[in-house]
């Protein structure tokens, strides 16, 4: 794996030792010999076309542990926001930086920057996939439920929406259960689940059956970035898929619930249920950190590979 640009690209074994490399990582934070030269001396370059809390912060955080430098560029502050083309910008950054995260909208600049810079390239988040955040979860639900075999993951709300895709490339790879509970118009496409193929994957308005027997209860944002002006059309749609403590009482026992954040209370999710479980899903939030550190070093350790 000489890039990490989406959970599609990986394989089981893959995806596997990333989560276990996280599990390490997070065990032996701060002690020697756990990664902290991994990256010593290097500078990577953070491009950010969208805005970010966690992806920055744990990034930052997370070179800076493992010994490297963090160069944040918001792509309004350099060519790109004048009409570069990111095979350009690659092809500059490619001869100074060390590697790049990319926080973007189309995949395509992840894929072209990666193409024409030549150096470790990861997908910080686009309108396609969530990468980083899918490997957060993992860890999380390992850590939480005791691993994701013979496990059913309900994803509520926006399905067809990079979590949702990214939960689909990941029941896949792994083979847990994953049912999407969301409206017609905002399940993942036939083109998309063509691209899937054979998964354990379920798209259904019914979210009761999606509830039912759910390990994990799963639900993001309904309105992404870029989409703010469908918001009040979005709200109206999706409001029958929030998750609260109804839904709760149709889950498994020892079931939890998961945000990727940020979360909009009484909207996707009940005020009284995210509080309820905020030891859960601050968790998850942690754990893009440790992810994210895993990430970084078995690229480093691929480069040129």
């Amino acid at each position: 794996m000489k890039h990490f640009l989406g959970i599609e690209h990986l394989s089981k074994d893959e995806i596997v030792s990333l989560i276990h490399q996280a599990i390490e990582l997070k065990a032996h934070r701060g002690k020697s010999g756990f990664g902290g030269d991994a990256l010593k001396g290097e500078t990577w370059a953070m491009i950010f076309t969208k805005s970010s809390t966690r992806t920055r912060v744990s990034f930052e955080v997370g070179l800076t542990e493992l010994g490297a430098r963090a160069l944040f560029l918001n792509a309004n502050d350099i060519q790109l926001g004048r009409g570069e083309p990111i095979k350009d910008t690659a092809r500059v950054l490619g001869r100074m930086v060390h590697g790049a995260i990319i926080r973007t909208y189309a995949q395509q600049d992840v894929v072209d920057f990666a193409e024409y810079g030549k150096i470790p390239t990861i997908n910080a988040l686009t309108d396609e996939e969530h990468p980083c955040q899918i490997l957060a979860d993992l860890l999380t639900i390992h850590e939480l439920c005791g691993g994701w075999e013979g496990k059913k993951v309900a994803f509520f709300g926006d399905g067809d929406c990079n979590m949702g895709r990214s939960w689909a490339w990941a029941a896949k790879r792994l083979g847990f259960e994953l049912v999407i509970a969301a409206p017609k118009a905002f399940q993942p496409d036939a083109e998309f689940m063509a691209r899937l193929g054979e998964a354990p994957v379920t798209l259904t308005e019914d979210t009761e059956f999606a509830a039912t027997g759910a390990d994990v209860l799963y639900t993001d944002t309904w309105v992404s970035m870029g989409r703010e002006a469908e918001a009040e059309e979005r709200l109206k749609i999706l409001a029958p898929f929030q998750i609260n403590a109804a839904t709760m009482t149709l889950a498994a026992k020892g079931a939890i619930v998961q945000h990727c954040l940020p979360a909009y209370r009484d909207k996707e999710i009940s005020g009284e249920l995210f509080e309820e479980r905020a030891i859960e899903i601050f968790q998850q939030a942690e754990n893009r950190l440790h992810a994210q550190k895993a990430i970084l070093i078995h690229l480093a350790e691929n480069r040129g590979v």
